[in-house]
């Protein structure tokens, strides 16, 4: 099963795309439409897409990709469970965060790519452990943001996946640069939809 996962699916500008990262891109697709109209099955779409990324990410050194993964499956059926309870019976409303919040987050993220970058940097043999940090730390925060309806998880998003498509690129994994491209134009859109019905949290 794994020689078949890790097999050719076909050539992309000269480099193989395997079965695994063409499987695991339709499901990250499906999976962002779904956050997009706020339908609750792109939670589990989230971590099986994530499961076959931790192997396709373990493959190219890129560790803390693939590390993140299993705190994005974790993240992911929790995420679910919130978005499925609710408040009160009712749909978890999207709400703007505090400026307060924004800048607690802000630090707090930082601070997890400069820890998470460190430990790449003499723990492991990958050779781009800062470039590996930002998008593992950051992703951590938009997907609680995400998880809780915040309308800045798209900002956070967006940047993410702009320095993950440079990452994927530099690996020569093209199929995954593509899909975190079109996730920058997603998370647009997402930003726009989110925000016509988005309340104002003062607190």
């Amino acid at each position: 099963m794994t020689e078949l996962l890790f097999s050719t699916a076909f050539t992309l500008w000269g480099l193989d795309t395997s079965w695994l990262e063409l499987i695991a891109v339709l499901m990250a697709f499906a999976m962002i439409v779904c956050n997009i109209i706020e339908l609750h099955w792109g939670w589990p779409l989230a971590a099986i897409s994530s499961v076959l990324y931790f192997f396709l990410f373990w493959s190219q050194r890129l560790y803390g990709e693939a590390l993140l993964q299993v705190h994005f499956v974790i993240l992911a059926l929790w995420g679910w469970s919130v978005w499925l309870r609710g408040v009160e019976g009712a749909p978890l409303p999207v709400t703007r965060m505090p400026a307060r919040q924004r800048f607690t987050l802000a630090w707090m993220g930082s601070l997890l790519w400069l820890s998470t970058g460190a430990v790449l940097l003499n723990f492991t043999d990958t050779d781009v452990p800062w470039w590996d940090a930002f998008p593992t730390a950051f992703s951590l925060v938009g997907q609680y943001l995400l998880a809780h309806k915040r309308l800045e998880n798209w900002v956070v998003w967006i940047i993410v996946n702009f320095v993950a498509a440079g990452l994927f690129a530099w690996k020569g994994l093209w199929l995954t640069t593509l899909l975190y491209l079109a996730f920058i134009a997603l998370s647009a859109v997402g930003w726009h939809t989110w925000a016509k019905h988005a309340q104002v949290e003062t607190a």
